[in-house]
């Protein structure tokens, strides 16, 4: 049996990169012990992979409010939305191991109302659905109830970059057909 592709566009080898992506993409082998698929996908534009991981990393990695395990609740929660494969799968990861949770993950993507969070961060989820799905409807009620919740104006802003960011990424992702690498099934769990 053959290998699926990663992607339905061409994948460069990781020898033929420009420098900044390859010290970046070994980087993150040497890290996690593989390379993840969305890396060698989104290389096959430079320009875009450069800009891309720029506002992924600091949406996804600054201090603040946010856990980084809520920044993945995020992520799962609206990539499942969006019928996001490669999100769900890998960013689900994450949470697991940011959450130390084994079941957090398959719990937020299928219906983070039922799953094992906290009310703050099912107020946080609905507003990020929101802003995935009806972001012309978001209102001074909506900022009402997440400062209620404890979250200031920089997390709101979060809240809402991180949802809009991953739209576009769960598009990318699809369009792209990219596979989330084996690897990922099993982390954290």
């Amino acid at each position: 049996m053959t290998a699926a592709a990663i992607s339905r566009f061409p994948v460069p080898e990781i020898e033929d990169l420009p420098e900044d992506l390859r010290d970046r993409i070994l980087a993150v082998q040497e890290k996690s012990g593989f390379v993840p698929n969305v890396f060698l996908t989104l290389a096959h534009r430079p320009d875009e992979f450069r800009a891309f991981f720029a506002y992924h990393d600091a949406l996804m990695d600054k201090p603040g409010n946010l856990t980084k395990a809520e920044r993945e609740m995020i992520v799962v929660a609206t990539s499942n939305l969006n019928q996001c494969q490669y999100c769900v799968v890998a960013h689900g990861a994450i949470l697991r191991i940011r959450a130390k949770d084994p079941l957090i993950a398959d719990q937020v993507a299928i219906n983070y109302r039922k799953a094992d969070i906290t009310p703050r961060q099912k107020a946080m989820i609905d507003f990020a659905i929101k802003v995935s799905v009806r972001a012309y409807e978001v209102g001074d009620e909506d900022m009402a109830l997440l400062t209620s919740h404890g979250f200031t104006e920089d997390d709101i802003w979060d809240i809402a970059a991180i949802s809009a960011f991953f739209g576009m990424s769960n598009r990318l992702a699809n369009v792209t057909s990219m596979r989330p690498n084996d690897e990922f099934y099993a982390l954290g769990r």
